[in-house]
């Protein structure tokens, strides 16, 4: 599913201490995904879209599935921004980072999500709101600078617009 279109103002997802439903997930996505070959990223990515987020004790049974160390899972988490081992904010805003967006004053882009939302990237507010995710290319370089917010991707972003596009979505959240 393209970044543009996944549904990233869902409610927030509350963190999972049902074992259970942390256990049924991976257990459903290995029997989908298992057989496939290297079925972690697949995996690691039902999980985070069932969950909202691949929480810390699944690294040990995701291991034990797949037949990999934990440190192997843990790599793979860690390495890959897009997953998270905390819940994001009711709604992702994802500034892009990468050069296209940059060069058209992409940095003055994050600094107004940054300072319209009170957080640095890779942080959530602490009421839970708003998550702020650096992402390094949302395959609209041809309308830089992009940023998507809601779900919903915008190009030619001005710092305004940006403005606008947050403060909007916190009327209808």
């Amino acid at each position: 599913m393209s970044i543009a279109t996944r549904n990233v103002c869902a409610p927030a997802r509350v963190g999972v201490n049902n074992d259970a439903r942390l256990k049924l997930s991976i257990e459903t996505a290995v029997q989908k995904l298992g057989k496939q070959p290297g079925p972690l990223l697949e995996i690691l990515h039902q999980v985070q879209n069932d969950l909202g987020h691949v929480p810390p004790d699944a690294v040990p049974l995701l291991a034990d599935a797949l037949n990999l160390s934990r440190a192997e899972i843990h790599g793979v988490i860690s390495f890959y921004h897009h997953f998270r081992s905390q819940p994001a904010g009711h709604c992702v805003v994802q500034v892009c980072r990468a050069e296209a967006c940059k060069a058209l004053h992409g940095d003055e882009l994050a600094d107004a999500a940054r300072k319209r939302l009170g957080i640095d990237f890779g942080e959530t507010r602490t009421d839970g709101s708003a998550s702020l995710e650096a992402v390094y290319c949302l395959g609209n370089c041809a309308c830089a600078p992009s940023v998507v917010v809601g779900g919903r991707l915008h190009g030619r972003c001005s710092p305004r617009d940006l403005r606008d596009l947050i403060d909007a979505w916190s009327v209808r959240a």
